[in-house]
């Protein structure tokens, strides 16, 4: 394995902007261990130097065996060694030492400087948006919902005509992870797609009767699943389709479970039975010395290399811009409460039909997980995505519509 010894390496980190920028500030420095061979970078209020200079504080080392490091250090890295939480998360061979809260600061500068010794291979790839002085297909309005016995401003964004089809964001996130799909008419020309913000998401503003401020903010499954219920009435929607992805994948199959006569089906995109994990484990999410620029670059781990970057970085961008407790508090329900195991038999694909698409590279909601679901719930289907992460939708939404119309052309 060739590698740019630390002056190049400091050099290519020190003229790529987006390293520089995630970089700003740090005083420290980093190293890789890989296998008998040490690389290091020192960082002097931000700016690079190689290698590790002596009596250096706040230092995050990686550490693994050469064979690992030559998964991770590829130019298109296999599944699980694209992203160092994900290798580590899911024990490929990676080691990491340091302060967890230096390591949530700077995550976004450190992946910045692997990838830097990647060979550069970043597609980016034009989308099917329309033309400056066109109108884009989706129309947005709000509904007034009564949720848990608060009065809700839902904001919700529509095109298409046809079967009513509701899309769920993933935690932390809003609608508009949906939108490239407004713009495919053989999905619009059937199905009427309704994508909305959860209260405290995107353009949805909190309740006006409720101390919010005040309280700890965490995503609950009888709150969750009353929005669509509730939207679905208030809409007047015909037996719906209902699709969400990661926690509204989770949702997806809630919803089957337990209101199978209000949705035709539902498509669970990274859909599981449960997830492995606790939100005490990740407080660094919403710490006060830590900017929701981690949560992006994390997002960006769970996604996959090959697609393309403007799309993963503006699915990324969403979870550097939305309210600070946001994130974490909607794992509470991915995390901390979901689970279907014990009853996922009882799940009737005759009055519900159930879909399950599980992308290859993620390391939360993985394939083994979906082909579990799958093998759970008689009569179900399931499938992976190859070439694709945890968004699919908005990292590769070319790739994610050849998986998705064959269930749509099944429904209609």
């Amino acid at each position: 394995m060739q590698l740019p010894d630390d002056k190049q390496w400091a050099q290519r980190c020190l003229h790529d902007g987006e390293f520089m920028l995630a970089a700003r500030h740090w005083q420290g420095g980093m190293t890789l261990q890989i296998g008998d061979q040490q690389k290091g970078l020192t960082l002097i209020d931000g700016q690079p130097r190689a290698g590790l200079q002596d009596g250096v504080a706040g230092v995050l080392s990686f550490s693994g065996a050469q064979s690992t490091w030559e998964k991770v250090l590829a130019a298109r890295p296999e599944r699980f060694h694209h992203d160092l939480m994900a290798n580590i998360s899911t024990g490929q061979g990676l080691a990491r030492r340091g302060d967890p809260v230096l390591h949530a600061q700077y995550y976004a500068a450190v992946m910045r400087a692997i990838e830097l010794l990647r060979p550069r291979t970043e597609p980016i790839v034009e989308t099917a948006d329309p033309k400056p002085g066109e109108f884009a297909q989706a129309v947005g309005r709000y509904v007034y919902l009564s949720l848990a016995g608060d009065d809700y401003r839902v904001y919700f964004e529509e095109a298409g005509q046809g079967i009513p089809l509701l899309l769920q964001h993933t935690a932390g996130c809003h609608g508009s992870q949906w939108r490239h799909l407004f713009e495919n008419t053989a999905i619009t020309s059937r199905f009427r797609l309704i994508a909305y913000d959860l209260p405290f998401h995107g353009k949805s503003l909190p309740p006006q009767n409720v101390s919010w401020w005040s309280e700890n903010y965490q995503l609950r499954g009888e709150f969750l699943r009353s929005v669509p219920l509730q939207l679905a009435a208030a809409l007047q929607l015909d037996t719906p389709v209902f699709m969400g992805c990661s926690v509204g994948g989770l949702l997806a199959l809630d919803l089957a479970h337990k209101h199978p006569e209000i949705f035709r089906a539902v498509i669970a995109v990274e859909g599981a039975l449960q997830i492995e994990g606790s939100t005490a484990a990740l407080e660094e999410l919403w710490h006060p010395q830590v900017s929701n620029e981690y949560k992006a670059r994390l997002m960006d781990g769970l996604m996959a290399p090959g697609s393309p970057v403007n799309l993963r970085k503006e699915t990324s961008f969403v979870y550097a811009s939305g309210w600070p407790p946001l994130f974490l508090g909607d794992l509470h329900y991915y995390l901390d409460e979901f689970d279907l195991r014990a009853v996922a038999g009882e799940i009737d694909i005759d009055q519900t039909a159930v879909h399950i698409l599980s992308g290859e590279y993620d390391y939360s909601g993985t394939s083994e997980l979906g082909a579990a679901a799958h093998a759970a719930i008689d009569g179900s289907t399931w499938s992976e995505m190859s070439g694709v992460g945890h968004f699919p939708m908005s990292e590769n939404p070319q790739a994610f519509i050849e998986y998705l119309l064959p269930i749509l052309d099944g429904i209609a």
